[in-house]
C-alpha cells in the first residue's frame, strides 16, 4: 500500500542522533521521547541499521521489549545497504554499498532482532549499490513480504532512473532524499515531479539543511535566507526552523520531513508549523534567497 498524506505522520521521527551518534539517551529517556512523540500523533520512527554503528535500533528495541504497547501504536521504517567499517561488524574491511540479496535478509534479520519486533513496517535501501541488481532484489522484497517480516519496501537517496528501475519489478513506496532549502537538487532533477506522477510521497532528511542556517555567517547568500526568514518569522509569530518547514510542505508532492532532534520541544514546534501556510511568493522568496539572485 502506497503512502498517502493521510496514511503518514507530517513528519517522521529520526532516530540517527538519539544514541551514541548524538545524544546517547538512556532507555528511560527513550522511553519518554517515544512516548512524547505517540502523543503528538506522530507515530512514524525512522532507523537505519547502521546509526549509533549498529547499535541504535537495538538501544530502541530495550523499550519495546518492556513496552510492547507501544509496538502497536507506531510504524517503524529501517534502512539497510550501506556497510560500515565499525568495531561491531568486523568483518566490514572498507566502507561500501551492497544491495544482494544476502545482505539484505541478514540486515532484516538483524534489525527485527535488535528491535524487538516481528516486522517492519517499511525496509528502505540507503544508498543505491553500483552492482546492485533489480531483479534480485524484487526477488528478495517479495520473499521478505510473504514472510510477514516486510510490508512496504522503498528507497533512500536513489535518483529518479534508479528508481524507475527497481520500481518496474516491485512497488516501491517512498524515497527519501536530501531536501532543504540549501539542498534543492530534488526541486529540479527529476526526483520531485516523478514522485508526483506516480504518487509516492517523499521523505525530506536534514530538512533545516544542518543548522547552518541558524549560525552566525559571512556568508551574503545564507544572510539573505536569513533576513527572508526573519521576515516570515514575525509576520506568521513563529521560529525560522517552523518556517524552513512550512516551505517544504508547501510543494505539493507532499515532502514529509524526517526531524533530527531529541528535544520533544522541537518536535512540538514542528507540529505547530502545520498551521503555517505560507503564500506562493513567499516560497519563491526563499527560493530567490537561497537562489541568490532573481529566477531567471
Amino acid at each position: 500500500m502506497k503512502l498517502t498524506k493521510d496514511s503518514i505522520s507530517p513528519y517522521i521521527i529520526g532516530t540517527m542522533r538519539l544514541g551514541t551518534w548524538g545524544s546517547n539517551l538512556t532507555t528511560a529517556e527513550y522511553e519518554k521521547f517515544i512516548e512524547g512523540c505517540i502523543d503528538l500523533n506522530l507515530v512514524d520512527f525512522d532507523h537505519a541499521d547502521i546509526y549509533g554503528h549498529y547499535t541504535t535500533e537495538e538501544d530502541f528495541g530495550k523499550v519495546l521489549k518492556s513496552r510492547k504497547d507501544l509496538r502497536k501504536k507506531m510504524r517503524i521504517t529501517t534502512k539497510c545497504g550501506i556497510k560500515l567499517t565499525s568495531e561491531n561488524r568486523p568483518d566490514h574491511k572498507i566502507k561500501s554499498y551492497d544491495l544482494s540479496a544476502e545482505h539484505i535478509n541478514v540486515s532484516v534479520e538483524k534489525s527485527l532482532a535488535n528491535l524487538k519486533t516481528d516486522y517492519i513496517d517499511v525496509l528502505l535501501l540507503h544508498r543505491p549499490d553500483y552492482l546492485f541488481d533489480p531483479h534480485e532484489i524484487a526477488e528478495t522484497f517479495s520473499k521478505l513480504k510473504k514472510e510477514g517480516k516486510v510490508l512496504d519496501v522503498g528507497v533512500s537517496n536513489f535518483s529518479p532512473s534508479q528508481f524507475d528501475l527497481l520500481n518496474s519489478l516491485t512497488p516501491l513506496i517512498t524515497n527519501q532524499v536530501e531536501i532543504s532549502l540549501l539542498h534543492r537538487n530534488a526541486f529540479e532533477d527529476g526526483t520531485l515531479d516523478q514522485c508526483q506522477k506516480l504518487k509516492v510521497i517523499p521523505t525530506a532528511w536534514s530538512p533545516l539543511g544542518g543548522g547552518i542556517l541558524f549560525k552566525d555567517s559571512k556568508d551574503k547568500k545564507i544572510q539573505a535566507i536569513q533576513k527572508t526568514l526573519n521576515l516570515l518569522a514575525e509576520k506568521y509569530s513563529a521560529a525560522n526552523d517552523q518556517i524552513l518547514y512550512a516551505w517544504l510542505r508547501k510543494h505539493p508532492a507532499g515532502i514529509v520531513p524526517v526531524l533530527g532532534t531529541s528535544k520533544i520541544e522541537r518536535i512540538k514546534a514542528a507540529s505547530e508549523a502545520l498551521n503555517i501556510s505560507l503564500t506562493h511568493e513567499e516560497w519563491y522568496m526563499l527560493w530567490q534567497a537561497a537562489l541568490g539572485r532573481e529566477i531567471d
